[in-house]
């Protein structure tokens, strides 16, 4: 990150915490419903399995920077198989850059390509080991982890949805990422309990099995990009939400904080942890501004 975008950040929450402000800093646009993949967790894919139109996205990246947003995230569906006007994501990504973004990452379920270095975090879904992983998205581990091997180039955050199937994969992934030499961090969330998803929800006992791994994994050094004051929060359910720094676009439609807030109920079962450390940060938490500085400088 270069320094006067972390100053100008900076700037942003210290007047954010000053003034109580509501404006978005971070900023996701979704780029199609369309995946090639049918995870057991996700609600939000081939709805209308279509390709969003370039002038739209195009028209909603200018209107983001023009209100002050300075993160940017592509979202899917799968993000990479978006084009349309014979543009794709790395031509949005360069775009991205020309209109004066700071940070531009991308969400991806790996498998058709990790070799993206236009983006300053890749954020590869990755939801267990290989037989947790392909019970919950399908027979892909194997090719993920061949498409990471030839992604050199490439700033890969692996993104593990923690449920019922998968939380006691949370050491072997972490350790599998801190061995891999393309795979630079790892952040996790939590199942939110999305329609027709209950049950992979976790019960208390096992989220506290599973925060306890994630705060294991941050104390012996791995590579672990969430915050450790923000695990216990969560697991007390605390904070302030919907976070009003972070808006969600899709179709020209708008999101504060993220889709769930429109699902009766289903903010208050959140399991976004970037929205817990977000929370925490823009409210003024000393120890989360503290971990921030320590942890984004070291992985954006």
């Amino acid at each position: 990150m270069k320094i006067k975008h972390f100053l100008s950040l900076s700037y942003f929450g210290i007047k954010t915490l000053i003034s109580k402000q509501r404006k978005p800093i971070l900023g996701t646009i979704i780029l199609t419903d369309y995946c090639n993949l049918h995870c057991k967790h996700c609600a939000v894919n081939n709805i209308k399995a279509t390709m969003y139109p370039y002038e739209d996205i195009r028209a909603e990246m200018e209107k983001f920077y023009d209100e002050g947003i300075r993160i940017l995230f592509f979202c899917g569906g799968e993000t990479l198989l978006w084009e349309d006007k014979g543009k794709t994501v790395r031509e949005l990504i360069k775009e991205t850059r020309e209109i004066g973004f700071y940070i531009v990452n991308v969400v991806t379920n790996g498998t058709v390509t990790l070799d993206i270095p236009e983006a300053d975090i890749i954020f590869l879904s990755l939801d267990g080991l290989k037989d947790s992983h392909n019970i919950i998205r399908g027979d892909t581990f194997d090719t993920i982890m061949e498409n990471a091997d030839k992604a050199k180039n490439s700033n890969i955050c692996v993104y593990m949805a923690v449920n019922k199937l998968n939380y006691r994969d949370i050491k072997g992934v972490t350790q599998l990422v801190n061995n891999h030499p393309n795979l630079n961090s790892i952040s996790f969330n939590f199942h939110t309990p999305y329609k027709d998803t209950e049950y992979l929800k976790l019960d208390e006992g096992e989220k506290i099995q599973a925060v306890n791994t994630i705060k294991e994994m941050i104390k012996t050094k791995m590579p672990v990009f969430n915050l450790y004051n923000s695990l216990d929060v969560y697991l007390k359910n605390t904070w302030k939400r919907p976070c009003y720094q972070c808006i969600v676009s899709e179709l020209g439609k708008r999101y504060i904080c993220g889709r769930c807030v429109e699902e009766d109920g289903l903010c208050d079962e959140c399991g976004y942890l970037f929205s817990v450390e977000f929370s925490m940060l823009f409210s003024g938490d000393i120890k989360i501004i503290f971990e921030v500085l320590k942890t984004y400088l070291k992985y954006v």
